[in-house]
């Protein structure tokens, strides 16, 4: 049987930038994905990179240190990831005042500039002029999240890693201490290595929980609609100024222990309509959240696309009626709104790599401190968001 230094369980954006910089740092890496086309977080992504949007210290680093290895990940990975620097555009409801929805934003690393209705309009002109009373306006990075995910995979096969598309069906277990984890288990097969970590978005609670292994990280069902190339031509990114994903998050990972019951819908879903065009063409509107404690649960005949189609149709006319598909994926966050990276408490050989609440800023970053650490550099930034701090309080950053 061959063993593996690291095991990467997870192939989106989290299990291929973390795959391949345990490769960069020596390691001999495994990455298991279920199927080639597994329907991760990051299919369903809209590729943006706030790191503008920093309130922490902590976040304030993360973002910068996302912002500049994205400016220049292309040339390292040799792959294109289809970088740029775009207007985002947050529009804010007619009915809500634009000073008291612009105020929050005033903490931020780089605080969006405020605009009237007409200047809003005139950054994006699909915009319909009845439906916002202003917006928001601030420089964002945009990826192709496909892109990534594909740069970072073959980068990590040069560098040796391997990829076996397998589904993880449960983990290796030390017979003499069952606290020692030597691998994973598939569905075919069995993969030993001295250290797992899960990368499963998610589903990775779900995934932990069948080695009876309880963490603080959580999933809603994102629902979104994906519009081929066309005619239509954004000048922008939009989103809502007052996303009402982050209160739901908030309130879903409230109650840890009610996402262990089954069949239940934790919170009520929510909308912010938004549409984020790619270099191709393509067009992703959404989203929709729904908070279930099965994180695959089908939601597909809940009438969501007609709900986003009337929603983005009050905000840009031109997209309601476009040609396109409905998509879901499930999309992990905690309780905190900090990730949880690092060795699990009381277990050994196994670690969580989850619950990014703005993925494209922070997440590589992250996985390259991890894997430093894994190889010996000790980084008092890990720790302050390892899954430890659940257990024992650390001096918030």
């Amino acid at each position: 049987m061959k063993t593996y230094d690291w095991i990467v369980i997870g192939g989106g954006l989290a299990g291929s930038a973390v795959g391949y910089e345990l490769a960069q740092a020596g390691f001999r890496v495994l990455l298991l994905e279920q199927s080639p086309t597994a329907n991760s977080g990051t299919n369903c992504s809209y590729g943006g990179i706030a790191y503008w949007s920093g309130t922490t210290p902590l976040m304030r680093q993360l973002c910068q240190e996302g912002i500049e290895l994205h400016r220049t990940l292309s040339a390292e990975l040799e792959g294109d990831t289809e970088f740029r620097e775009i207007n985002l555009l947050l529009t804010i409801d007619a009915d809500r005042d634009p000073q008291s929805v612009a105020a929050p934003y005033s903490s931020m690393k780089i605080a969006p500039t405020l605009v009237d209705r007409a200047t809003a309009c005139e950054l994006e002109p699909l915009l319909n002029p009845d439906a916002v009373s202003g917006a928001l306006v601030v420089k964002h990075g945009h990826v192709s999240p496909e892109a990534v995910v594909q740069t970072y995979q073959q980068a990590m096969r040069r560098l040796g890693g391997e990829i076996i598309h397998d589904r993880v069906t449960g983990f290796w277990q030390s017979e003499a201490d069952p606290t020692q984890y030597q691998g994973v288990l598939t569905a075919t097969d069995c993969y030993a290595a001295a250290h797992t970590v899960v990368c499963a978005g998610g589903v990775s609670r779900s995934l932990l929980r069948q080695a009876e292994i309880s963490v603080k990280v959580y999933a809603t069902i994102a629902e979104i609609v994906e519009l081929p190339p066309s005619e239509i031509h954004l000048q922008t990114l939009v989103m809502p100024a007052e996303l009402k994903r982050f209160e739901l998050e908030a309130v879903a990972g409230a109650v840890d222990s009610q996402w262990d019951e089954p069949n239940r819908e934790i919170a009520p879903v929510i909308l912010d309509a938004g549409a984020v065009q790619f270099r191709d063409g393509r067009i992703r509107v959404g989203q929709i959240s729904r908070v279930f404690s099965d994180p695959l649960k089908p939601t597909e005949n809940l009438g969501g696309e007609q709900e986003m189609r009337s929603a983005i149709g009050r905000l840009i006319p031109a997209l309601q009626e476009q040609p396109g598909r409905w998509r879901s994926c499930s999309v992990a966050f905690s309780g905190d709104r900090l990730p949880l990276v690092g060795a699990i408490p009381g277990c050994s050989g196994i670690h969580v790599f989850s619950g990014f609440g703005n993925p494209f800023a922070i997440l590589p970053p992250l996985a390259r401190r991890f894997a430093c650490s894994a190889a010996g550099q000790p980084d008092s930034l890990i720790a302050e968001v390892s899954p430890a701090r659940f257990q024992v309080p650390l001096a918030s950053a």
